[in-house]
């Protein structure tokens, strides 16, 4: 099984999210619906800023998540849309 790392934008809050899923198209349709989503709702609509393939292992592509998200940096979050040899890098760090 196949897992991505996806990083939506919220033009109305100026946030961005950063989540894993199997398939982030139909996850971005979940983030995008109030019912379905609670911290996400607040701020629709999000876009699909990017996702790259992790891992195929679901607890190497959590780590890879957790790490992303322990950077508590909007500009890494920024560059790691368009950098795709520092996307390769984190998830080589995080492979079992």
């Amino acid at each position: 099984m196949a897992f991505y790392i996806y990083i939506l934008y919220s033009p109305v809050a100026n946030k961005y999210y950063i989540g894993f899923s199997e398939n982030p198209e139909k996850r971005l349709l979940e983030h995008n619906n109030p019912i379905h989503s609670k911290f996400t709702s607040k701020y629709i609509p999000w876009e699909l800023k990017t996702f790259f393939l992790a891992s195929n292992n679901k607890g190497d592509v959590m780590k890879i998540e957790r790490y992303i998200k322990n950077m508590k940096s909007r500009k890494y979050t920024e560059n790691l849309i368009s950098d795709i040899a520092e996307q390769a890098r984190i998830c080589r760090l995080f492979k079992s």
